[in-house]
């Protein structure tokens, strides 16, 4: 799931992207779209979009909400507690600074951006994580 550490990064963060996507297509599939809606933070045309194939504007908690109704996932504030922590122990692997990190970001954000967020003093949009992420996976040996 997204939360694990990535030591591989697909053709670019958008194929990234997708494949999430995918998983969480999956997951509202396995758990219903009522239940989804029901138990999660996130927008009922937000989820209705996903199941159709789209990719939505969802935060890095929305995400983790949905990811928390799979059974033995846990709860949300732990998803993205390890989702950050993977971010940074990625990092160290790759042995890259935030610095590093915005230059080769696809999106524009700049490495204070990229602290706060990582250390989760700023809020992260789901899309804003997986760029953070290829970076990371893509620079790792």
């Amino acid at each position: 799931m997204f939360y694990d550490q990535r030591t591989d990064a697909p053709a670019s963060p958008q194929a990234l992207r997708a494949a999430y996507d995918e998983q969480l297509r999956d997951l509202i599939e396995r758990v219903g779209l009522e239940t989804a809606a029901d138990e999660t933070p996130v927008d009922r045309e937000a989820l209705e979009a996903l199941a159709a194939g789209e990719t939505p504007d969802l935060s890095l908690e929305e995400t983790a909400a949905l990811v928390s109704l799979a059974e033995g996932e846990p709860d949300p504030e732990t998803v993205v507690e390890m989702a950050c922590e993977n971010l940074l122990l990625g990092m160290t692997v790759a042995v890259l600074d935030v610095e590093a990190v915005e230059a080769d970001l696809e999106i524009d954000l700049e490495a204070r951006e990229v602290q706060q967020k990582i250390e989760r003093r700023a809020p992260m949009r789901f899309e804003e994580f997986v760029h953070i992420q290829y970076v990371i996976a893509d620079r790792t040996p």
